[in-house]
């Protein structure tokens, strides 16, 4: 792992506008830069470079962040990774920390296998353009099917001699490690205990992971130049870099162009591919022959959330497009398919058209799933109205797993108008697939608990040594998921003073309005969490009470201030992450060089270390300060102010949530025989009543009475 210090090094050394000019023309405009996007498709440059801040950010699309992050999204890299091209860039020595033996171990091996796999890609290369038998094979067959050398190279393409055991013996003659070859699946062991070649007399099609290593190998016989040999392709095995589900042919290639186009199309085969990119059509991957899966879908969704299938016209064609179609709506996934002119497929379609043409077919002959596929079912149920029904079914199905409400209500509204079919109807009908489908997670969620809690009983009836008692861990609840939040995380310039609709006095009267309704305390306290932790990352280490108690000097920062008024009350933030991030800048905010905002966006995790990039930017808010006119008054010259604020509206959030939960468990049914309970809501109430009018007093004409 690469330590804390070299990262620091790295963004000290790295110069935002240095490293956005290597792919962005930037004009100075003012004290900052501005250019063209390089994330989307645009004229007019809403692209915004800041030195001083050392961040960017579109105005457009919204993304940006830290030298770090511009990297990562770029280049679709990792957080590390990412260290890494910019530690080679400022010619940084990369220090890494010590790794556990097991690490060590796990590290050393998935190195080796990758160091083997490259080695066996250039072999394959080498022999495929300076060998005569790979250019007179290998080579012929890729001109044939009218692939061009630029396009070859680009695809690391290449070729394995006819010769069972060629590479074999090459590489272990170079100090390659039989034991290596096999674990990659480059080859395998004969009975006599001799290493024999998988892909011998192919051409060679690597695989590349999403970073750009080669992880395994399609190699596809040739009839003139091997003979007993039955498979047409064939694949490396599952391996140590290699999981056949997890990854997708051309995505190193294609990751870029997805992002920048924002769609994706998925095909068939290797050479679909290739040939799509040859005719100028980039943002193209393929699943390699294999079903859909929801970790190739994960990946896809990690740089669009549009893709278009594009399949063969025949029947094989039109039934694997509706495999995946499922699959991609759980995802939330916007789905298009567009099916080739019969006898076709993007291979040889890509080969006959440009780019232009063949994008100017897909955008004519694309349909939507529901569309797609209502009018493929109708075709085959025709007049029958059992076929009828069971296509009614079908399509409901479908429609009850996207996660998204409005989206499903969309479907069902388009659905009613193809299919003639009452839309309360298919309302009533998605609701009850969508209770049957929860019933029967549910049921499962109960099934593994019972399993969990077998498993804990035996354990405990195990001897074991009395120090470390057993513990039941199927009690424990799940932790709360970041998805079941109402809105989308906040841009870095709005703020908790932003305009509010009318029928709301303040954000915490909003979505603690929500959170009732879902219980979910997550989603009411993430506004203001958000906005405290932003103060955090801004303003940690900012003094800002600085008194005289008793004869003592009280001295708190940002930090302190928070931490020490929640702590009051016995409280805490219910966003896990913004938690992790308060707790961890109070492990350190004792320190006299603690600066908050190089702490965070130097943080070693990427997650935090990308929340904080987004939040570095300066809130303004319009402040009265004379009766005759307005005047811009940042967040730094008024932090008291906004601290003691924001805590009130924390627990005056608090208070009316905790309200609201006992005056609802009063009215229960099964508590009006239980006295004793009323009496305790009813003064808990009492309680929480009066802390209630105390905050409110003190918080102003922000709120309302919470009844």
């Amino acid at each position: 792992m690469i330590d804390q210090s070299t990262i620091d090094r790295v963004l000290d050394a790295a110069q935002i506008v240095d490293v956005v000019s290597d792919f962005v023309t930037l004009k100075k405009r003012g004290v900052n830069y501005i250019g063209l996007c390089p994330f989307h498709d645009e004229r007019t440059p809403s692209f915004s470079v800041s030195p001083s801040k050392g961040i960017c950010k579109c105005f457009s699309c919204g993304k940006g962040g830290n030298a770090v992050h511009f990297i990562m999204e770029h280049e679709q890299l990792s957080y590390h990774s990412a260290i890494r091209w910019l530690a080679k860039k400022y010619h940084i020595e990369i220090k890494e920390r010590e790794l556990s033996e097991e690490e060590k171990t796990a590290q050393n091996l998935r190195e080796s296998l990758l160091v083997v796999n490259q080695y066996a890609s250039q072999y394959f290369q080498d022999i495929l353009h300076t060998h005569s038998e790979g250019q007179n094979i290998g080579l012929s067959y890729f001109r044939s099917r009218g692939f061009r050398d630029d396009i070859i190279k680009k695809f690391q393409l290449g070729y394995s001699l006819n010769k069972p055991a060629d590479l074999a013996q090459t590489a272990q003659k170079k100090g390659y490690q039989a034991d290596f070859l096999l674990k990659t699946g480059l080859c395998y062991q004969k009975e006599d205990g001799t290493l024999h070649d998988r892909f011998w007399g192919r051409v060679i099609f690597p695989v590349h992971s999403v970073s750009g290593n080669v992880v395994a190998f399609g190699g596809r016989v040739l009839n003139t130049a091997t003979k007993h040999v039955q498979m047409k392709y064939v694949n490396s095995p599952e391996s140590e870099l290699y999981h056949k589900s997890k990854e997708l042919y051309g995505i190193y290639f294609a990751k870029q162009s997805i992002v920048k186009q924002d769609r994706c199309f998925l095909v068939e085969g290797y050479t679909d591919v290739i040939s799509m990119h040859q005719s100028g059509i980039e943002n193209v991957v393929a699943s390699s022959g294999t079903a859909l899966t929801h970790d190739q879908i994960r990946l896809i969704h990690r740089f669009t959330n549009h893709i278009t299938l594009l399949y063969d016209g025949d029947p094989a064609g039109i039934k694997a497009s509706l495999r995946g179609i499922d699959m991609l709506l759980e995802e939330g996934m916007s789905v298009k398919i567009c099916l080739l002119p019969d006898g076709e497929d993007p291979d040889s379609f890509a080969r006959k058209h440009n780019a232009t043409d063949f994008q100017a077919y897909i955008n004519t002959h694309e349909v939507d799933f529901i569309t797609f596929k209502t009018n493929l079912l109708l075709e085959e149920a025709g007049k029958d109205p059992m076929k009828r029904a069971s296509l009614i079914g079908s399509i409901v199905k479908s429609i009850a797993v996207i996660p998204d409400q409005i989206v499903r209500s969309v479907y069902i509204k388009e659905c009613g108008k193809l299919l003639e079919v009452e839309e309360k109807l298919l309302v009533q009908s998605v609701s009850e697939e969508i209770k049957k489908t929860k019933s029967e997670k549910e049921r499962e969620e109960q099934r593994q608990k019972e399993r969990a809690s077998r498993q804990n009983t035996a354990l405990a009836s195990a001897p074991q040594d009395s120090s470390f008692p057993a513990i039941d861990t199927s009690s424990i609840p799940p932790l709360p998921e970041t998805e079941l939040l109402p809105v989308e995380p906040m841009a870095a310039e709005e703020n908790l003073s932003a305009p509010m609709p009318s029928h709301y006095t303040s954000p915490e009267e909003m979505y603690a309005t929500l959170a009732v309704r879902r219980g979910d305390r997550v989603s009411a306290f993430y506004p203001i969490e958000k906005e405290l932790i932003r103060i955090v990352v801004r303003y940690g280490e900012r003094i800002v009470v600085d008194e005289e108690i008793d004869g003592e000097r009280q001295v708190y920062n940002v930090v302190d201030y928070i931490a020490g008024s929640l702590a009051m009350d016995e409280l805490s933030f219910y966003v896990p992450l913004f938690s992790r991030m308060l707790e961890e800048a109070m492990q350190v905010a004792g320190n006299p060089d603690f600066v908050a905002e190089k702490f965070f966006l130097s943080h070693i995790d990427a997650e935090i270390s990308r929340v904080a990039a987004t939040m570095v930017s300066d809130n303004y808010m319009l402040s009265r300060l004379s009766t005759e006119q307005y005047k811009y008054k940042t967040d730094d010259m008024r932090l008291p102010e906004l601290l003691d604020r924001l805590m009130t509206d924390f627990k005056l959030l608090y208070v009316k949530l905790e309200l609201k939960e006992k005056t609802n468990a009063l009215k229960e049914p099964s508590l009006q025989a239980d006295t004793e309970r009323i009496f305790q809501l009813m003064k808990e109430i009492k309680d929480l009543q009066e802390a209630y009018n105390s905050l409110a007093r003190r918080a102003g004409d922000r709120v309302v009475d919470p009844f």
